[in-house]
């Protein structure tokens, strides 16, 4: 459904939020061509993807037969769209869930960590001595 970097910090509680919720505004790759390649004179597969301002002007110059090219040709460009479509629901979703790390608590302090290891300030990863970087949130070490 999505990639594990969305989920992988997320409480189950947070994740099965966030799989209810990515289920009902995730776009199907399938409709999405198909959507193109028999309504996509009328701008369907526009809407479908909610850019609705491309949908009217399809809708407004179907008379013409150019939004009939266009469609034709965006077939084979429906599944990157749709791909990216879900890519930004899945982050604005995550980010609803405060999921997205703030700038400002991204940096890792060591002078409140137990001597002998550090961890990060922001996903509690246990940081080996040296690193600049958290290697798994890649929040920047003090």
């Amino acid at each position: 459904m999505t990639t594990p970097w969305i989920t992988g910090d997320l409480t189950d509680e947070q994740r099965a939020v966030f799989y209810a919720q990515m289920s009902a505004v995730q776009k199907d790759e399938v409709v999405g061509v198909l959507l193109a390649l028999f309504l996509g004179t009328f701008g369907a597969h526009h809407f479908y993807l909610r850019r609705n301002g491309m949908g009217v002007i399809y809708v407004l110059f179907c008379w013409s037969g150019i939004p009939t090219i266009a469609s034709l040709i965006e077939c084979f460009f429906m599944p990157a769209r749709v791909r990216q479509y879900n890519a930004e629901q899945a982050a604005i979703l995550a980010s609803s869930l405060r999921y997205a790390i703030p700038a400002t608590a991204g940096m890792v302090t060591t002078a409140l960590l137990p001597a002998g290891g550090s961890r990060c300030f922001s996903c509690g990863t246990p940081l080996p001595a040296g690193v600049k970087f958290c290697s798994r949130c890649g929040a920047p070490v003090e």
